[in-house]
Formats: C-alpha cells, sequence, structure tokens
C-alpha cells in the first residue's frame, strides 16, 4: 500500500498510517458499487494524511496507549476530512484536486455527494466503536460543526471586497485549522492524558492548521497549476478572496476592483493583472509575515512539551518546520 512520500523518512509513522488507511477501507461496505468506487479512489488520491499522522503522534503522550483504538480514531478523522473534501469539491464545481479528477467532475455530483455523506456516516461508525468514551464523539460532533460554520462563513463572504483579515482567520480556523486541533487533541485525550494537556495539544494543532490553509492559499500565488493540483487563482473567480489578495485590497483596491467586479466572467487575462498587483503589492510578503507568526507559535509551544522514549517532540518540531516551510 502506498502513501504520500513524506513518510519514507519516518518508517514507524509510515507503518501505522498504512494501517490506518487498510481501517478506512475496511469500513466502506456499502452496496452500490460506483459510490464505493468514488470513495476508495478518493481515500488513494494522495494526501499527506497529516491529519491522522498528527494524532498518532500526540498519542505517544500518554500512557494508556492501545494501539488499535488509536489507529482507528486516527481512520476517522481521516474519513472525516475526506468528506469535508468531496462536499467542498461539490460546492466549488472544483475540476481537480491533487491534479486528479474530483469526485464530482468524474463520477457526477450524485455519486460525490452519496460518497460524501457516507463518509460522515463511516466516520462516527470508527468512534462509536472505538473512542473511550463521548467526550470523543462529543468533540467530533462540535468541530464538524465550526467546520460547517467556516465553510458558511467563507459562502457568506464570496465576492466581499471589505472582508477583513480577522474575518479570513476565522473562516480558516473552521475550515482548516478545526480538524488539525481535533486530531491533535483526541490523540492525546485518548491515550491517557489529562484534559489540560489536551487542551494545549488542541491549541498546536489549531496554530499549525492556521498555517496550513495561509501557505495553501500563498501558493496559489506562487505556483503553477501542475504543481499546486488544481487551476490558479479559481477561488478569485468563484469570489473566494483569500490572505494575500486580502493584504493587497488594503493598499490597492482600486487598481484591482476592475477585474474583481467581473465575478464569475473573469477571463485569464484578469485573473493575470490581479496575480500581478497581489504580487507588486506586497501582499505575498505579508501574508508571509502572518505565516510565520502562527509558525513561530506551534514550534514554540511543540518544544514545551515533554521528552519521551519515542522522541516524539523531537519528530513533531522537524515534522512541523518541514510542512510549515513548504513551497509546494
Amino acid at each position: 500500500m502506498k502513501i504520500h512520500k513524506l513518510w519514507n523518512d519516518y518508517p514507524d509513522l509510515s507503518k501505522d498510517l498504512k494501517k490506518t488507511l487498510k481501517l478506512m477501507e475496511k469500513s466502506i461496505n456499502i452496496s452500490n458499487p460506483e459510490v464505493e468506487e468514488a470513495i476508495l479512489t478518493m481515500m488513494h488520491s494522495g494526501g499527506k494524511l497529516l491529519r491522522p499522522a498528527y494524532l498518532l503522534l500526540f498519542s505517544q503522550f500518554g500512557k494508556n496507549v492501545n494501539k488499535d483504538k488509536i489507529t482507528a480514531l486516527a481512520a476517522a478523522m481521516e474519513t472525516l476530512h475526506t468528506a469535508t473534501l468531496i462536499h467542498d469539491d461539490i460546492v466549488d464545481e472544483a475540476g481537480l484536486r491533487r491534479n486528479q479528477e474530483t469526485l464530482q467532475h468524474r463520477f457526477g455530483k450524485d455519486v460525490a455527494v452519496y460518497a460524501g455523506d457516507y463518509l460522515f456516516v463511516s466516520c462516527f461508525k470508527i468512534l462509536s466503536n472505538h473512542a473511550s468514551t463521548l467526550k470523543s464523539i462529543q468533540l467530533n460532533a462540535r468541530s464538524m460543526e465550526t467546520i460547517l460554520a467556516g465553510e458558511l462563513g467563507q459562502m457568506n463572504n464570496r465576492y466581499d471586497t471589505s472582508m477583513s483579515v480577522t474575518t479570513y482567520l476565522k473562516n480558516i480556523g473552521g475550515k482548516t485549522a478545526e480538524l488539525f486541533g481535533l486530531s491533535c487533541s483526541v490523540g492525546a485525550y485518548e491515550s491517557g492524558c489529562s484534559p489540560l494537556f489536551a487542551k494545549k495539544c488542541q491549541n498546536i494543532g489549531y496554530a499549525i492548521g492556521i498555517t496550513f490553509q495561509i501557505l495553501d492559499d500563498i501558493l496559489d500565488y506562487s505556483q503553477e497549476s501542475e504543481q499546486i493540483g488544481k487551476p490558479v487563482l479559481e477561488d478569485v473567480k468563484q469570489g473566494v478572496y483569500s490572505l494575500p489578495l486580502l493584504y493587497a485590497l488594503e493598499t490597492h483596491k482600486t487598481e484591482l476592483l476592475p477585474y474583481l467586479s467581473k465575478k464569475e466572467h473573469m477571463t485569464s487575462e484578469d485573473t493575470e493583472k490581479v496575480f500581478e498587483i497581489v504580487h507588486s503589492s506586497g501582499g505575498i510578503d505579508s501574508a508571509n509575515t502572518l505565516a510565520e507568526f502562527y509558525t513561530t507559535k506551534a514550534l514554540k509551544e511543540i518544544s514545551r512539551l515533554p521528552k519521551n522514549e519515542q522522541k516524539t517532540k523531537e519528530t513533531l518540531y522537524d515534522l512541523t518546520e518541514l510542512l510549515l516551510s513548504r513551497k509546494q
């Protein structure tokens, strides 16, 4: 079973992530072959498995580690994440993700909706069978609500050229950072760590998630379509304004409005001009500065974690530093 090359340098974690992916596969038991094929296609589309990886790592701080339970919880987190991606692509009418056709583009929206719905069910089925208390299930349910709130916030702010950076951070806090934070806290809590320690882990995951999304948005203004796996600036046409553009709007709104006002009718020439203005205005630099702030925050908190025999703290620090300095 193949997983992302990122884990080649972490053989023990790689082994656990393969078990996680295998369990995700086993949890799929559906009579419709087309929906089943769609789900398995998404599971093997080259995702980095970051959320389950962080859950597995933070579980190593506990004294009551049940490997089977922790693997199952990691599978539940990634299953939930996969479901949100499928539905996100449907809403955005996206044609590509990870340089591959999205499910809604390949199989049709109806199959994609059923696939996403089934994965939500599968997530809670795994949780109900393996979470030691209702606490993790409650946390998961609250996180799903927060994720939805982030998505709704993004939808409500479409084509809003006056949207603030604070609102952007609130939206990505729900859309992306929440699940990172949940993965870290559940990993710690379900392995016997105190609620206070689990909360600290959640804060670390949240900071990682914020940075990860900011970097993802920066890449949209820094890479070619083939490198980021989706059309460049497609979000702008759909009215989803990310951090580099928001910073550019603060200083160069008059220059940007003639292009942004065309909304979904923007041409490739229009998006190219927006691309140029965002760069010349310093929007990328400002976004990088904020990403560096959250990166420093996450790494500082990781450095304060206790040491253990597995050298988990060192692994977390190296992995997070690597991820949050990515250029693609």
